[in-house]
């Protein structure tokens, strides 16, 4: 199971497929497909599995964009496999009520938003100084 850390810290994410799908809906719905085109450290991260703590503040401006933009797209909007248009998350359209836009979609497995736990990964990378990883 896929997590964020920074040094010693881990912050859970759930499965591989949910992270993937996280970034694709980023890639198919903001980014017309073109990874990176619009949020370059955020992709770099993904692709690479990691982050320089030196950018981790640019990718909390990203992040911060991305949510804003997400909030704009319904929860049917998600995007499960880029590469795979038919692929449908394993629970289908069985959501909590309270995932009310896309930015909602993304719930770890612990149950906060995937987006806020990244947050909080990116910002300790800052304040620590030590890259981001996914592991």
């Amino acid at each position: 199971m896929p997590s964020f850390r920074v040094g010693p810290i881990s912050y859970t994410v759930g499965r591989a497929d949910f992270l993937g799908s996280f970034f694709d809906t980023i890639t198919v719905r903001l980014e017309d497909g073109s990874r990176g085109s619009r949020y370059p450290i955020l992709a770099s991260f993904y692709t690479a599995g990691e982050l320089s703590s030196a950018t981790a503040a640019i990718a909390r401006d990203e992040l911060r964009d991305v949510v804003d933009a997400l909030s704009a797209f319904l929860p049917t909007d998600v995007v499960w496999d880029a590469d795979d248009s038919t692929r449908r998350p394993p629970w289908g359209d069985e959501i909590a009520p309270s995932i009310l836009t896309l930015a909602d979609y993304h719930v770890t497995a612990d149950g906060r938003r995937l987006h806020e736990v990244l947050d909080t990964a990116l910002d300790a990378s800052v304040r620590v100084q030590r890259p981001l990883r996914i592991a």
